[in-house]
Protein backbone atom coordinates (compact mmCIF):
# COMPACT_ATOMS: atom_id res chain seq x y z
CA UNK A 1 0.00 0.00 0.00
CA UNK A 2 1.35 3.39 -0.96
CA UNK A 3 2.16 5.91 1.78
CA UNK A 4 0.84 9.32 0.79
CA UNK A 5 3.14 12.06 2.05
CA UNK A 6 0.44 14.64 2.71
CA UNK A 7 2.33 15.40 5.92
CA UNK A 8 4.42 17.76 3.78
CA UNK A 9 2.02 20.42 5.11
CA UNK A 10 4.51 20.56 7.99
CA UNK A 11 7.26 22.05 5.88
CA UNK A 12 6.07 23.55 2.63
CA UNK A 13 4.61 26.89 3.69
CA UNK A 14 8.04 28.51 4.01
CA UNK A 15 8.94 31.64 2.09
CA UNK A 16 11.50 34.33 2.80
CA UNK A 17 8.82 35.83 5.05
CA UNK A 18 8.09 32.60 6.89
CA UNK A 19 10.78 31.15 9.17
CA UNK A 20 9.67 27.75 10.49
CA UNK A 21 9.80 27.25 14.24
CA UNK A 22 10.37 23.86 15.84
CA UNK A 23 7.44 21.45 16.08
CA UNK A 24 6.23 21.27 19.67
CA UNK A 25 5.13 18.14 21.45
CA UNK A 26 1.36 18.03 21.95
CA UNK A 27 -0.05 15.86 24.73
CA UNK A 28 -3.40 14.14 24.53
CA UNK A 29 -5.85 15.15 27.24
CA UNK A 30 -8.63 12.63 27.77
CA UNK A 31 -11.14 14.68 29.72
CA UNK A 32 -13.60 17.42 28.93
CA UNK A 33 -12.34 20.77 30.19
CA UNK A 34 -11.46 24.31 29.26
CA UNK A 35 -8.64 26.25 30.87
CA UNK A 36 -7.64 29.83 30.32
CA UNK A 37 -4.62 31.48 31.91
CA UNK A 38 -4.72 35.17 31.10
CA UNK A 39 -1.58 35.98 33.05
CA UNK A 40 0.74 34.32 30.52
CA UNK A 41 -1.54 34.17 27.48
CA UNK A 42 -1.59 30.37 27.35
CA UNK A 43 -4.75 28.47 26.62
CA UNK A 44 -5.91 24.86 26.50
CA UNK A 45 -9.27 23.76 25.19
CA UNK A 46 -10.56 20.24 24.78
CA UNK A 47 -13.55 18.73 23.03
CA UNK A 48 -13.84 14.98 23.64
CA UNK A 49 -10.30 13.60 23.12
CA UNK A 50 -9.01 16.58 21.13
CA UNK A 51 -6.70 19.07 22.84
CA UNK A 52 -4.79 22.11 21.66
CA UNK A 53 -1.91 24.15 23.00
CA UNK A 54 -2.00 27.30 20.92
CA UNK A 55 0.73 29.77 20.25
CA UNK A 56 -0.68 33.13 21.34
CA UNK A 57 0.87 36.43 20.29
CA UNK A 58 -0.61 39.39 22.11
CA UNK A 59 -1.29 42.68 20.38
CA UNK A 60 1.39 45.33 20.83
CA UNK A 61 -1.22 48.01 21.54
CA UNK A 62 -4.75 47.80 22.92
CA UNK A 63 -6.36 44.74 21.40
CA UNK A 64 -9.45 45.30 19.27
CA UNK A 65 -9.34 42.23 17.01
CA UNK A 66 -8.15 38.61 16.82
CA UNK A 67 -6.96 36.23 14.12
CA UNK A 68 -7.30 32.48 14.73
CA UNK A 69 -5.23 30.47 12.23
CA UNK A 70 -5.35 26.66 11.85
CA UNK A 71 -2.32 24.74 10.59
CA UNK A 72 -2.24 21.90 8.07
CA UNK A 73 -1.82 18.16 8.59
CA UNK A 74 1.31 17.21 10.51
CA UNK A 75 2.14 20.78 11.55
CA UNK A 76 1.61 22.75 14.76
CA UNK A 77 0.57 26.23 15.79
CA UNK A 78 4.23 27.26 15.70
CA UNK A 79 4.28 26.72 11.95
CA UNK A 80 2.20 29.79 11.10
CA UNK A 81 2.53 32.01 14.17
CA UNK A 82 5.38 34.15 12.85
CA UNK A 83 3.80 34.64 9.43
CA UNK A 84 0.49 35.73 10.95
CA UNK A 85 2.32 38.07 13.31
CA UNK A 86 4.12 39.70 10.39
CA UNK A 87 0.92 40.46 8.46
CA UNK A 88 -1.29 41.58 11.36
CA UNK A 89 -1.85 45.11 12.58
CA UNK A 90 -0.54 46.07 16.08
CA UNK A 91 -4.05 45.92 17.59
CA UNK A 92 -4.59 42.31 16.45
CA UNK A 93 -3.98 39.31 18.68
CA UNK A 94 -2.96 36.06 16.97
CA UNK A 95 -3.97 32.58 18.14
CA UNK A 96 -2.49 29.55 16.36
CA UNK A 97 -3.87 26.33 17.89
CA UNK A 98 -2.23 22.93 17.55
CA UNK A 99 -4.17 19.78 16.71
CA UNK A 100 -3.61 16.63 18.72
CA UNK A 101 -1.87 13.63 17.12
CA UNK A 102 -4.25 11.01 15.78
CA UNK A 103 -4.07 8.07 13.36
CA UNK A 104 -4.62 9.29 9.79
CA UNK A 105 -6.17 6.71 7.46
CA UNK A 106 -4.67 8.30 4.35
CA UNK A 107 -1.20 7.69 5.80
CA UNK A 108 -1.87 4.06 6.77
CA UNK A 109 -2.86 4.98 10.31
CA UNK A 110 0.34 6.79 11.20
CA UNK A 111 -0.21 9.24 14.04
CA UNK A 112 0.32 12.92 13.36
CA UNK A 113 -1.28 16.23 14.35
CA UNK A 114 -4.59 16.33 12.52
CA UNK A 115 -7.89 18.17 12.99
CA UNK A 116 -9.87 15.19 11.64
CA UNK A 117 -9.24 11.95 9.76
CA UNK A 118 -8.55 11.91 6.03
CA UNK A 119 -9.48 8.89 3.92
CA UNK A 120 -8.61 9.94 0.37
CA UNK A 121 -7.36 12.75 -1.85
CA UNK A 122 -10.33 12.27 -4.17
CA UNK A 123 -12.82 15.12 -3.91
CA UNK A 124 -15.69 12.66 -4.40
CA UNK A 125 -14.41 10.21 -1.78
CA UNK A 126 -15.67 9.57 1.78
CA UNK A 127 -15.05 12.11 4.52
CA UNK A 128 -14.77 11.98 8.31
CA UNK A 129 -18.10 13.70 8.93
CA UNK A 130 -18.13 13.18 12.70
CA UNK A 131 -14.51 14.24 13.04
CA UNK A 132 -15.06 17.40 10.99
CA UNK A 133 -18.09 18.37 13.05
CA UNK A 134 -16.27 17.74 16.34
CA UNK A 135 -13.29 19.78 15.15
CA UNK A 136 -15.66 22.62 14.22
CA UNK A 137 -17.07 22.53 17.75
CA UNK A 138 -13.51 22.92 19.03
CA UNK A 139 -12.98 25.98 16.84
CA UNK A 140 -16.30 27.41 18.02
CA UNK A 141 -15.17 26.97 21.61
CA UNK A 142 -11.91 28.80 20.87
CA UNK A 143 -13.88 31.71 19.42
CA UNK A 144 -16.27 31.78 22.37
CA UNK A 145 -13.39 31.75 24.86
CA UNK A 146 -11.65 34.56 23.00
CA UNK A 147 -14.80 36.69 23.07
CA UNK A 148 -15.07 36.11 26.81
CA UNK A 149 -11.38 36.59 27.57
CA UNK A 150 -10.69 39.65 25.41
CA UNK A 151 -14.13 41.27 25.52
CA UNK A 152 -14.27 41.78 21.77
CA UNK A 153 -17.24 40.98 19.50
CA UNK A 154 -17.21 37.96 17.19
CA UNK A 155 -17.34 40.36 14.24
CA UNK A 156 -13.77 41.39 15.13
CA UNK A 157 -12.46 37.83 14.87
CA UNK A 158 -11.13 36.42 11.60
CA UNK A 159 -10.47 32.75 10.93
CA UNK A 160 -7.83 31.31 8.65
CA UNK A 161 -6.08 28.09 7.84
CA UNK A 162 -3.78 26.22 5.49
CA UNK A 163 -4.77 22.96 3.74
CA UNK A 164 -6.70 20.83 6.26
CA UNK A 165 -6.75 23.84 8.59
CA UNK A 166 -8.23 26.02 5.86
CA UNK A 167 -10.91 23.43 5.21
CA UNK A 168 -11.80 23.43 8.89
CA UNK A 169 -11.80 27.25 9.03
CA UNK A 170 -14.38 27.40 6.22
CA UNK A 171 -16.63 24.75 7.73
CA UNK A 172 -16.37 26.25 11.21
CA UNK A 173 -17.26 29.74 10.01
CA UNK A 174 -20.41 28.64 8.21
CA UNK A 175 -21.60 26.56 11.16
CA UNK A 176 -20.87 29.19 13.84
CA UNK A 177 -23.89 31.02 15.23
CA UNK A 178 -22.34 34.50 15.43
CA UNK A 179 -20.98 36.88 12.75
CA UNK A 180 -17.27 36.70 11.97
CA UNK A 181 -14.99 39.22 10.26
CA UNK A 182 -13.84 36.90 7.48
CA UNK A 183 -11.94 33.76 6.49
CA UNK A 184 -8.53 33.17 4.89
CA UNK A 185 -8.68 29.78 3.13
CA UNK A 186 -5.25 28.74 1.84
CA UNK A 187 -4.59 25.74 -0.44
CA UNK A 188 -7.72 24.01 0.79
CA UNK A 189 -11.22 22.78 0.06
CA UNK A 190 -14.65 22.96 1.65
CA UNK A 191 -15.36 19.79 3.66
CA UNK A 192 -18.64 17.90 3.30
CA UNK A 193 -19.28 20.00 0.20
CA UNK A 194 -22.37 18.02 -0.75
CA UNK A 195 -24.11 19.31 2.39
CA UNK A 196 -23.85 22.93 1.21
CA UNK A 197 -25.57 25.34 0.94
CA UNK A 198 -27.96 23.74 3.45
CA UNK A 199 -25.16 23.34 6.02
CA UNK A 200 -24.36 27.06 5.98
CA UNK A 201 -26.16 28.37 9.04
CA UNK A 202 -24.57 31.81 9.12
CA UNK A 203 -21.78 34.08 7.88
CA UNK A 204 -22.95 33.98 4.27
CA UNK A 205 -22.07 37.67 3.91
CA UNK A 206 -18.58 37.57 5.43
CA UNK A 207 -15.56 38.22 3.19
CA UNK A 208 -13.63 35.11 2.14
CA UNK A 209 -10.25 35.03 0.41
CA UNK A 210 -9.13 31.75 -1.13
CA UNK A 211 -5.48 31.45 -2.10
CA UNK A 212 -4.19 28.52 -4.16
CA UNK A 213 -1.05 27.64 -6.10
CA UNK A 214 -1.62 26.49 -9.67
CA UNK A 215 1.02 23.76 -9.28
CA UNK A 216 -0.28 22.28 -6.02
CA UNK A 217 0.24 18.48 -6.21
CA UNK A 218 -1.44 17.71 -2.86
CA UNK A 219 -4.65 19.76 -2.96
CA UNK A 220 -4.97 20.47 -6.70
CA UNK A 221 -6.17 23.85 -7.89
CA UNK A 222 -9.32 22.17 -9.21
CA UNK A 223 -10.32 21.58 -5.56
CA UNK A 224 -9.97 25.29 -4.90
CA UNK A 225 -11.97 26.08 -8.03
CA UNK A 226 -14.69 23.60 -7.05
CA UNK A 227 -14.81 25.18 -3.60
CA UNK A 228 -15.04 28.65 -5.13
CA UNK A 229 -17.96 27.50 -7.29
CA UNK A 230 -19.77 26.04 -4.28
CA UNK A 231 -19.15 29.14 -2.19
CA UNK A 232 -20.49 31.45 -4.89
CA UNK A 233 -23.78 29.54 -4.82
CA UNK A 234 -24.59 30.90 -1.36
CA UNK A 235 -21.80 33.20 -0.08
CA UNK A 236 -21.91 36.81 -1.26
CA UNK A 237 -18.32 38.00 -0.80
CA UNK A 238 -15.75 35.48 -2.02
CA UNK A 239 -12.53 35.78 -4.01
CA UNK A 240 -10.16 33.11 -5.36
CA UNK A 241 -6.56 34.18 -5.96
CA UNK A 242 -4.18 31.85 -7.76
CA UNK A 243 -0.38 31.99 -7.74
CA UNK A 244 1.65 30.87 -10.74
CA UNK A 245 4.20 28.17 -10.02
CA UNK A 246 3.21 27.83 -6.36
CA UNK A 247 2.96 24.29 -5.03
CA UNK A 248 1.38 23.19 -1.70
CA UNK A 249 2.97 26.14 -0.02
CA UNK A 250 2.79 29.85 0.68
CA UNK A 251 4.64 32.80 -0.84
CA UNK A 252 5.51 36.43 -0.19
CA UNK A 253 2.87 37.52 -2.70
CA UNK A 254 0.20 35.47 -0.96
CA UNK A 255 1.16 36.93 2.42
CA UNK A 256 0.92 40.43 0.98
CA UNK A 257 -2.60 39.65 -0.26
CA UNK A 258 -3.54 38.28 3.16
CA UNK A 259 -2.21 41.40 4.86
CA UNK A 260 -4.41 43.57 2.64
CA UNK A 261 -7.38 41.32 3.37
CA UNK A 262 -6.89 41.60 7.13
CA UNK A 263 -6.51 45.37 6.91
CA UNK A 264 -9.89 45.44 5.13
CA UNK A 265 -11.88 43.06 7.35
CA UNK A 266 -10.25 44.15 10.64
CA UNK A 267 -9.73 47.91 10.25
CA UNK A 268 -8.71 50.08 13.22
CA UNK A 269 -11.54 51.18 15.51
Amino acid sequence: MKFVDISMDLHNHKSSAVQKLALTQIGLIFSLFSVINCSNNTFAYTVANMSINPVVISSSVKQTATVIFLHGLGDSGNGWAEAMTQIRQPYVKVICPSASPMPVSLNQGFRMPSWFDLFTLDESGPEDENGIKEAAKLVHSIIDREIEASNIPSSRIALGGFSQGGALALYSAFTYNKPLAGVMALSCWIPLHKTFPAAAKSNKDMPIIQCHGDCDPIVPLKWGQLTASILKSFAKNTELKTYRGLMHSSSDMELKDLKKFLETVLPPV
